[in-house]
C-alpha cells in the first residue's frame, strides 16, 4: 500500500518550503509529504489521490490565502477525503477564525505561526492527530476497482470477465452513493468521468470508461495474440477437457496453444462447488479448479490466448489452420476441438433486454453477495442448478428452484439432492416453468405456470438464474466437420455409416475414437456427440486424446 499522505497548502513559498521541510524530516519514513500553493491546485491533486485510492492522513492549510482561504479549502477537501485529519495554520490575528472553524467546519486543530521549535510546537500536535487517524484507518484496496450499477449488463459482463479470469477487483456500486460517504466522495473526485459507466480504475491511475473486454484483457496482462503462427497442437476451448489436453500435450513435448473465447475453466469454472471430483474430498470451486489447471498448463509452457475467439477453419495438406476473430491465422499439425457448450436461452418475450440486469445464464457467482436478503429464483434441475442453489442459499433470504419435472431424482446427483433437502431456505417447485418476465431496465417480476393445472402466478423478483440445458457453438466449423442434428461433433465409430467411412476421410484406417471426419482434428468434452457431461470425464478425454494425437503425428511426419 502507498504511504498515507500528509498534504500542506500555503500561498507563501517560503512558509510552504519550511513546513514541508519539517514534515519530511520527521515523518517521511511513514508518510508521503505533498504540497500545493493554492486551494484549487490542492483540491485537484486530492481528487486524483482519491481516484488512485491513495489514503490521505492529514490536511494542513494556511488560513490567509487568496481566492480560497484555509477554512474554505478544508471544508471542500473534507468531501473528498472525509477521514483525513484537518488542521489550520494561523497567525495570532486569526485565532478567532480558527476557533470558529473548529466549532463550525469540523476542523480538528489549529497551529500557530511561527512553529519553532517544531519539536515543541508542531510535532506533538500532529502526532496526536495521526495517532487518532491511525486508530480508525483501515487499509484501502490496492487493486483494480470497477464502478457501475448492479443492473447494468455491461457492468455484469465486466465483473464476470474479471472474476472468471482470476483477476482480483473491487466492485463499487454507484447507487450506494446516497448512503456511503466513501462512494460519494470517490464519485465527486472523478467528476464527469463518473457519468460514463462502467468505469475501471487501475492502480497506476489509468481509467477506462465502458471498455471492450479485449482492452481490459491487454491492460491486466492477459494474452490475446499468439507469439507465433505455427504450433504442434492447437486447442480450441479452455474447459476441463481442453486444459487437460493442454497439460498432457505440453508435458509430452508438443508446442501447444489454447484459445478460449471467455475465460479458462469453461462452464465448470462457473460452478460454485464441485464435490464429487476425485481427490478433493472437501470439494472445490470451479474457479479454484480452473486456477490450478491454468497454473499447471503454464508451468509446462502452454500458451493461453484469452479472451480470443476462433471464427473459421480450413485444411491445407498436413496443416490445420484456424482463423481468429482479430484476423490472425494459426497453423498446426493437430487440432483439438474442446469448445464445450453454452447455456440454452429461455424463450420468453422480452427476456433478452434483461440479461445482465436481473437475468443471468450460468453460475452468476459474482452476483451472490448482491442477492443478500432477497429471494433468488433458479430455473433448472441438473447438478449445475443444484450447486448454484446451495451457493446462493448462503446469501439470499430464500432460493426457489423451478423444475419442469416432478422431482430432481432423474437429473441431479444424489448427494446434491440430500444437501438441498437439508437446507431450510431452499424450496423446490416441481412442474413449474417461467412464462413471462417483467421489467424495463431491470427484472422486477416473473410469471410462473404450474402444471398440470396451468395455473399462473405473478411473483416479484430481482434475480433469475437460468440452467436449462446446453447447446454447442459449432456453426463456425461450416461443412468441414460433421455434426449431429443438434450441432454436436461426431467422432470415431459414430462417423461410420453402414460400415463406410466418411467421404472426407483420406486415410487407410477408420477414424480414431476421438477423431473427427478430418484426420488430425480431434474432439473432446461436452461438444462431442455422446459425451458424458461431467468434469472428470472431460478431463479423462483430454488426457487420453493426446496419445491418439501422437499416433497420428508419428505417421504423417
Amino acid at each position: 500500500m502507498p504511504k498515507p499522505v500528509l498534504f500542506t497548502v500555503d500561498d507563501d513559498p517560503e512558509v510552504l518550503r519550511a513546513i514541508e521541510r519539517d514534515l519530511r524530516g520527521h515523518y517521511s519514513d511513514r508518510y508521503r509529504v505533498m504540497r500545493a500553493s493554492s486551494g484549487g491546485a490542492a483540491l485537484s491533486t486530492l481528487r486524483e489521490l482519491k481516484a488512485r485510492n491513495n489514503p490521505v492522513a492529514l490536511l494542513l492549510a494556511d488560513q490567509r490565502m487568496p481566492q480560497m482561504n484555509g477554512v474554505g479549502f478544508l471544508s471542500e477537501a473534507m468531501e473528498i477525503h472525509p477521514q483525513a485529519k484537518r488542521a489550520l495554520l494561523t497567525a495570532y490575528a486569526d485565532t478567532t477564525a480558527a476557533i470558529d472553524a473548529i466549532n463550525e467546519a469540523r476542523i480538528h486543530y489549529y497551529l500557530m505561526k511561527p512553529w519553532d521549535p517544531p519539536e515543541e510546537k508542531l510535532f506533538p500536535a500532529i502526532d496526536d492527530l495521526l495517532t487518532d487517524w491511525n486508530s480508525t484507518f483501515r487499509p484501502l484496496y490496492e487493486g483494480i476497482r470497477v464502478l457501475g450499477t448492479r443492473w447494468s449488463n455491461r457492468s455484469y459482463e465486466l465483473r464476470d470477465f474479471l472474476a472468471r479470469n482470476q483477476v482480483p477487483y473491487q466492485w463499487i456500486d454507484v447507487e450506494l452513493a446516497q448512503t456511503d460517504p466513501e462512494v460519494r466522495s470517490l464519485i465527486a473526485s472523478l467528476g464527469p468521468e463518473a457519468e460514463t459507466l462502467p468505469l475501471v480504475l487501475f492502480p497506476d491511475g489509468t481509467r477506462l470508461a465502458e471498455p471492450p473486454l479485449p482492452t481490459v484483457a491487454d491492460k491486466v496482462g492477459l494474452r490475446t495474440h499468439a507469439l507465433t503462427n505455427f504450433y504442434d497442437l492447437a486447442i480450441v476451448g479452455g474447459g476441463p477437457a481442453g486444459l487437460a489436453a493442454a497439460v498432457y500435450g505440453a508435458s509430452e513435448g508438443l508446442r501447444t496453444v489454447m484459445i478460449e473465447r471467455e475465460a479458462p475453466g469453461g462452464q465448470a469454472g462457473l460452478s460454485s462447488r464441485i464435490e464429487n471430483y476425485l481427490g478433493f474430498p472437501a470439494g472445490l470451486s470451479g474457479a479454484d479448479l480452473a486456477f490450478r489447471a491454468v497454473a499447471q498448463a503454464r508451468r509446462f509452457g502452454v500458451e493461453i490466448l484469452s479472451p480470443q475467439d476462433v471464427v473459421g477453419l480450413r485444411v491445407d495438406g498436413p496443416y490445420r489452420l484456424i482463423k481468429l476473430a482479430d484476423g490472425a491465422e494459426i497453423s498446426c499439425n493437430a487440432l483439438l476441438l474442446a469448445m464445450g457448450v453454452q447455456w440454452r436461452t429461455l424463450d420468453v418475450p422480452g427476456i433478452d433486454r434483461l440479461q445482465g440486469a436481473g437475468v443471468y445464464y450460468g453460475g452468476g457467482t459474482s452476483e451472490a453477495i448482491s442477492c443478500r436478503g432477497e429471494t433468488v429464483y433458479i430455473i433448472g434441475g441438473a447438478n449445475s442448478a443444484g450447486q448454484a442453489a446451495m451457493h446462493f442459499s448462503k446469501y439470499a433470504d430464500k432460493v426457489v428452484m423451478l423444475v419442469r419435472g416432478t422431482s430432481l431424482a432423474s437429473t441431479m446427483s444424489h448427494y446434491l439432492i440430500e444437501q438441498i433437502e437439508k437446507t431450510p431456505n431452499i424450496e423446490v417447485w416441481g412442474q413449474t416453468s417461467v412464462v413471462e418476465v417483467q421489467g424495463e431496465t431491470r427484472l422486477t417480476g416473473i410469471t410462473v405456470q404450474c402444471e398440470p393445472s396451468g395455473t399462473r402466478k405473478e411473483l416479484p423478483a430481482s434475480s433469475l438464474f437460468i440452467f436449462i440445458g446446453a447447446q454447442p457453438r459449432t456453426q463456425w466449423l461450416g461443412d468441414l466437420i460433421e455434426r449431429d442434428e443438434r450441432g454436436f461433433i461426431l467422432s470415431g465409430p459414430d462417423l461410420l455409416r453402414d460400415g463406410k467411412r466418411p467421404a472426407s476421410w483420406t486415410l487407410d484406417r477408420d477414424p480414431g475414437l476421438l477423431e473427427t471426419n478430418v484426420p488430425g482434428i480431434f474432439v473432446v468434452g461436452d461438444v462431442r456427440h455422446g459425451s458424458v457431461k461431467r468434469v472428470a470425464s472431460g478431463v479423462g478425454e483430454g488426457a487420453v486424446v493426446v496419445q491418439f494425437m501422437h499416433q497420428y503425428l508419428a505417421k504423417v511426419q
